[in-house]
């Protein structure tokens, strides 16, 4: 009986060195505790910042060729010059200069002037000022 006692006081005093070990290994390493700082990303944010890098690689894709360069040399402005600037503008001003950019027309609007003069034509004959659709 006094084996089985001794042994329980042994079983005892092991199950305490492993507790009070690894309280202190807890302890210890409380001073190593990093917290990580993560945010939620919205869809928003996701697709505008898809967006803005989309936007960006047409501009460098425009800003590459070579005719455009030579315009801006011609103004003593160089095409890397330009593309560092554009990388520091806000979302809202890539998207303003991309699209007053895409509305430009290579050869102008000739569309627009040939529907403006047919109705312009056509009102004049209505009216009765001209008689180019009779003879026709």
């Amino acid at each position: 009986m006094q084996q089985a006692n001794e042994a329980n006081r042994q079983g005892a005093g092991l199950f305490r060195q492993c507790v009070f070990q690894a309280v202190v290994a807890g302890l210890l390493s409380l001073g190593f505790v990093q917290a990580a700082g993560a945010g939620v990303v919205t869809t928003y944010e996701a697709a505008s910042q898809e967006l803005r890098q989309g936007q960006i690689a047409d501009l460098e894709r425009l800003l590459a060729r070579a005719d455009v360069a030579a315009e801006l040399e011609r103004f003593g402005v160089s095409s890397s010059d330009v593309m560092a600037r554009v990388d520091h503008l806000t979302d809202a001003e890539v998207a303003e200069l991309k699209g007053t950019i895409d509305q430009q027309v290579a050869g102008g609007d000739a569309i627009a002037v040939i529907g403006v003069v047919f109705l312009v034509l056509l009102i004049l004959e209505l009216v009765g000022v001209t008689d180019i659709f009779k003879s026709l």
